[in-house]
């Protein structure tokens, strides 16, 4: 369907990836991964033809479609959100247009023999065979289910979206690039913003009604769900895995060890040449022998190992006293806006060394809830911290309230206290911070990279509550395993919010639902009850 050749891209002096050649098949579904700085979001915006390759090309037949969602969105719009995602079918729209235009010409020209009243008509006949061909639709209806499906209410349609975060704006992209039902679509880490029902929304989607799909991300259960090939970006080249994630590691785990025999078999043979050449090189005899085998080390292509990551981080909070015994407390709690009613009559009473999850739509009170926990906003009710509780806040803004003066190195020495200081380097380079990076200044960080120190500087903090708001935004697989052990060996109380079904997997014995103004508590793990309600949701989400 869509063939990529002989792709190279070269940076300076560097190559990112040199003579790539793979096939995108009708309903192949491809996790594309590599460490980060591999080369992956290059790769995605050349297939997008947002960017174009030092040497290579990308041929598909006339009229596919491939739709992009990029990482980052800067777009800017003034109209509300549910014109902005009619724009999916502009094109189809300003084709209607276009015939109907000519229909009219044809309808009071007279010039019947002329070229250009020939153009006309056949211009109408190639759109009318377009238009027509197209499925019979109803644009509105589709429009509804898919911003619905993405968690926005009806209320919101006729809201300008310049009313939205970042995130939200993503959604409209993504509900835009849904409905264009493309032949590919390319998107750069899509869970990032969206809660877990909107996840498992587009889990279904992509399973079910997308056609070929690339995907990169961080979150292991999505690219697991929804894949059926892996291809990973290293050194310069690719590997193509007809497998998911999971299967794609163990075989990956194979490859490597299958080079390194090879590797060290061929070391072997080097050092017996060359132990020969040097004992017989002067010997007249031996001649053609030493020659030969010369030209063959000459000529020799070095066997070379897969960058692989083998640093092994573990990393504990340190300690903190002791909290009492409920942490947190919530007694007859509500919230409102204005008009607007986030949730009323909400208790919840935590017990010291409990982990529990806040889950449910964006928009539900999940934030709003952690926010009154600190003391952040006002509410109506009973709401405390309790006896001796020391609290370490990791909120989605979290990377705003860094001092821009200091050094990533210097905001982590900062807080680092006893042995855990000879550390700082390598929990950096587990968090993607090594080398000259550690000197750079926090005010020339990317968004992301400041989430990453945040999250940093957090785990060297002595608390005994931890209140996470979406921690796991911008964290890659590694960063997200240190910082899960982490947690697992944390003997506070934790209360997560986090989108991430793989990472929130073990984590939380109490789930804390926030549904239709209601916070409802259920006395089960945050597995047991995504695995009760997966159903209900994707029925409800269904497009």
């Amino acid at each position: 369907m869509i063939s990529i050749n002989g792709l190279t891209v070269e940076f300076s002096a560097r190559t990112l990836f040199k003579d790539v050649n793979f096939v995108i098949n009708p309903n192949d579904k491809i996790a594309l991964m590599g460490k980060n700085g591999a080369g992956k979001s290059t790769m995605m915006k050349i297939i997008a033809g947002e960017k174009q390759p030092n040497k290579g090309s990308i041929q598909c037949a006339p009229e596919t479609v491939i739709a992009y969602l990029p990482q980052h969105l800067l777009t800017e719009d003034n109209c509300t959100v549910f014109e902005e995602t009619s724009k999916a079918f502009g094109h189809i729209f300003e084709m209607k247009r276009e015939m109907e235009a000519l229909n009219k010409q044809l309808e009071t020209r007279t010039d019947y023999e002329s070229d250009e009243y020939m153009k006309i008509i056949e211009r109408v006949s190639e759109l009318g065979e377009k238009f027509y061909s197209i499925e019979d639709t109803n644009y509105d209806a589709e429009v509804e289910k898919a911003l619905l499906g993405l968690g926005f209410k009806r209320s919101d349609f006729s809201r300008n979206t310049s009313e939205f975060s970042g995130g939200w704006r993503m959604r409209i992209e993504l509900a835009k690039i849904l409905l264009k039902k493309p032949d590919l679509v390319l998107l750069d880490e899509p869970t990032n913003h969206i809660d877990i029902e909107s996840v498992i929304w587009l889990e279904d989607f992509l399973k079910n009604k997308a056609k070929a799909v690339i995907v990169i991300s961080h979150d292991k259960t999505f690219i697991d769900n929804i894949t059926n090939r892996t291809i990973e970006v290293t050194m310069g080249r690719i590997y193509d895995y007809k497998a998911n994630y999971s299967h794609y590691l163990t075989l990956r785990e194979e490859r490597r060890a299958q080079q390194l025999k090879e590797y060290n078999e061929q070391q072997k043979l080097i050092k017996e040449t060359k132990r020969f050449i040097e004992q017989f090189k002067g010997t007249y005899s031996k001649t053609n022998q030493v020659s030969s085998r010369q030209r063959m080390l000459e000529k020799m292509e070095i066997v070379e190992i897969d960058e692989i990551d083998t640093s092994a981080m573990h990393l504990r909070f340190p300690p903190s006293e002791r909290s009492g015994d409920f942490p947190v407390t919530v007694k007859d709690l509500s919230k409102s806006y204005g008009d607007h009613t986030v949730f009323q009559e909400a208790n919840m009473a935590i017990a010291r060394g409990e982990k529990v999850s806040f889950v449910g739509r964006n928009g539900e009170g999940k934030s709003t809830m952690i926010k009154i926990i600190m003391g952040e906003i006002g509410f109506d009710g009973h709401a405390q911290l309790g006896h001796n509780a020391k609290v370490g806040y990791f909120a989605q803004n979290q990377a705003s309230l860094l001092d821009n003066d200091l050094t990533v190195f210097e905001t982590v020495d900062s807080v680092a206290e006893g042995e855990i200081r000879k550390e700082i380097k390598n929990i950096l380079g587990a968090f993607m911070f090594s080398g000259d990076a550690i000197d750079k200044k926090v005010q020339y960080l990317s968004g992301g990279e400041k989430t990453r120190l945040a999250m940093v500087k957090l785990l060297l903090e002595p608390v005994n509550v931890l209140i996470l708001d979406e921690p796991t935004n911008h964290l890659d697989l590694k960063s997200k395993d240190v910082l899960k052990e982490a947690l697992l060996k944390f003997d506070g109380t934790l209360i997560l919010v986090s989108h991430d079904r793989a990472f929130l997997e073990g984590l939380s014995q109490k789930v804390f639902e926030f549904k239709d103004q209601r916070v409802i508590e259920h006395f089960e793990t945050i597995d047991e009850f995504l695995e009760r309600n997966r159903v209900e949701q994707l029925k409800h989400l269904d497009l």
